[in-house]
């Protein structure tokens, strides 16, 4: 339970995710307070300020809002490391944490992933209006501050900095959404209608209410005896038979049950859709291989440019869930290196100089700093656009063709591949054997035991003659048909290392990077889903039928000598759940006889685009 927690709290989520030390610079260099700021309808947020012990001058405010605990509580307990990275935090910055309405310390109701209400009325609130209220007494009430604000956090602290744009203080002059939830829909729990079975024990950190302010977690994880997560929810059968874990006091698992659908509770806590008219300066930033949050700060970033006139950047790095906020060395995604020091650089050459611009320069917005600051995941290098994706990048096809062949045209015989899916033996996300919190080494797993399966369709290139690199987003446009009424489509995009390919140190013992199928993206579309995801529908069985997967943006060059592989399966366990592959209203309450086992069919028509990028 400990280790969980301890996990969660500076691994998963907060944004300063120095390793604990015993680093006395914070403590000698500032003073802390705590206090509790009433928000417009009488509730009261728990609010830990770190102030430099230096009053000769003024200093911004940097402020964090976090569902996971501002802690240490007492103004004599401080944190080694505070603010985004350490160069802001030795830099002369007001740093502030707060527990937002409803967690911890902080009095109130939380609604995970809070809906906005736009045009709020007397003493409606929500997190825009809990955001506001506190900036307004933050920059009345601290001593020394210099009227500019900036808002930043990871993962869902980085919802909340999405959340500061909406109504935005005059104060608020800067934020940086980071790993930012866009649509719980589309990030974490959900991707296009899957369940993602692997945050399943999450729901334990956002389902159980607290009716009063705690110091100490109020939740507790279920003890599920054994390390080998594939068999667990195996053995489980059907998501029904969690409810075992998680009863009616559990909110947020009833409502993943009750609302499979996208319907108008999904749709009401997206934020994606209101970023209009943003005036602060944004910085989004991301992961190429976040497994958690991925959707959101493309969709973040996307929607700013199109719908306001900010000063708008987004940075995309070789990191998985908050990497770039630690310090570490050596840059690697499980058994792929990437390069060194590419975390500190980004915290003292990008994110330090955003922050200073906006909240100590002269925040004109010449910055130096790209529209668009990219990792090329295959050349392992940064590239700078001032537009993202590129302007210099054309659209291009190649064609999932018989006998395992991705091809540039598509052949004019009538062909096709099948295969048998089996719910009993779903094809697994990753070969190791083990229990994860949340799963996140897999975005650049070695997939050669999945291309080795019956169940696994395998689609490949000849060997490269040249180097290619594919920015932007990618369509899987499939063209399907099955015995069942429904099935759920996964495509991957791997990169095939070549033969003398060299190993890493981090390349696990029992694998060679010779021949490495390294996966660079992949997704899944619940297959019920595939015209609306508001409203599901059954497949016809045995009818030809058009399935879209959309594939997040790369940015990522199959080097020379290489080749491009696209792997097609329907099941992916247990990182999603089982689709019974017969159509039931309600997957979270399907039986045990619903599971059938079915024949699919892809054809020869399916394609995949994506953009290429030209000199």
């Amino acid at each position: 339970m400990k280790r969980i927690l301890i996990f969660l709290w500076v691994v998963c989520i907060t944004s300063v995710s120095f390793a604990q030390d015993n680093d006395t610079y914070v403590k000698e260099n500032y003073n802390k307070s705590e206090t509790y700021i009433t928000m417009r309808d009488g509730v009261k947020l728990f609010t830990s300020i770190y102030s430099p012990k230096d009053t000769s001058k003024q200093y911004p405010i940097l402020f964090q809002r976090t569902p996971y605990s501002c802690r240490p509580y007492g103004e004599d307990q401080f944190r080694s490391k505070i603010g985004p990275n350490e160069f802001l935090m030795k830099d002369g910055y007001i740093i502030v944490y707060q527990d937002v309405r409803g967690r911890w310390m902080s009095e109130g109701v939380y609604d995970n992933m809070r809906a906005y209400i736009p045009n709020k009325k007397g003493k409606q609130v929500d997190e825009a209006s809990d955001t506001y209220d506190s900036i307004d007494w933050l920059v009345k009430n601290v001593p020394n501050n210099n009227g500019r604000v900036g808002t930043w956090g990871v993962s869902y602290p980085g919802f909340y900095a999405t959340y500061s744009l909406l109504d935005a203080h005059p104060a608020l002059k800067a934020s940086s959404p980071q790993a930012c939830i866009g649509d719980f829909y589309f990030d974490d729990f959900h991707h296009n209608g899957a369940y993602f079975l692997s945050y399943w024990r999450a729901t334990a950190v956002f389902g159980y209410e607290k009716t009063k302010p705690a110091n100490t977690a109020w939740y507790t994880f279920p003890d599920l005896g054994t390390q080998d997560q594939y068999q667990f929810f195996l053995d489980a059968g059907p998501l029904s038979n969690l409810d075992k874990y998680y009863g009616e006091d559990n909110v947020f698992w009833q409502q993943l049950k009750e609302h499979p659908d996208y319907d108008e509770f999904w749709r009401s806590r997206g934020i994606i859709q209101h970023l209009k008219n943003i005036k602060p300066a944004v910085m989004v930033v991301g992961g190429l291989f976040d497994a958690e949050d991925l959707y959101g700060p493309f969709e973040t970033y996307e929607k700013i440019e199109a719908n306001s006139n900010n000063y708008n950047t987004v940075v995309f790095g070789p990191w998985s869930h908050g990497d770039w906020a630690r310090t570490k060395k050596r840059q690697a995604i499980g058994n792929v290196y990437f390069g060194d020091d590419i975390s500190i650089n980004y915290q003292r050459e990008v994110e330090t100089p955003f922050f200073h611009h906006f909240l100590k320069g002269d925040g004109t917005g010449n910055t130096g700093l790209p529209e668009a600051r990219m990792f090329d995941t295959g050349t392992r290098e940064w590239k700078s656009y001032t537009e993202w994706p590129p302007k210099n990048a054309e659209r291009s096809t190649r064609w999932l063709q018989s006998r395992q062949r991705l091809n540039k045209v598509m052949e004019k015989s009538y062909t096709f591949e099948t295969f048998i899916s089996d719910p009993a033996k779903p094809v697994p996300y990753s070969e190791d054997i083990k229990m994860v919190f949340t799963p996140r080494k897999y975005m650049t797993d070695d997939q050669r035991f999945a291309a080795r399966r019956p169940d696994v369709l395998v689609f490949e290139s000849e060997i490269l003659d040249e180097d290619m690199t594919m920015v932007g987003d990618l369509l899987a446009k499939l063209k399907v048909s099955t015995t069942g009424t429904d099935a759920d489509w996964i495509v991957k995009l791997i990169d095939v290392f070549p033969p003398d390919a060299e190993d890493y140190e981090e390349t696990q013992d029992y694998l060679k990077m010779s021949n490495y199928h390294m996966m660079v993206r992949s997704e899944v579309m619940r297959g019920r889903y595939r015209n609306d995801f508001s409203k599901p529908e059954p497949f016809e069985p045995g009818e030809k039928t058009a399935v879209d997967v959309k594939l997040q943006d790369v940015h990522h060059t199959f080097k020379k000598g290489h080749k491009i592989q696209i792997q097609v399966q329907s099941t992916w366990f247990p990182l999603i759940d089982r689709n019974p592959q017969t159509f039931v209203p309600n997957i979270f309450k399907a039986d045990a006889g619903d599971f059938k086992k079915q024949t699919h069919i892809l054809f020869n028509d399916s394609s995949i685009e994506f953009s290429i990028l030209r000199p």
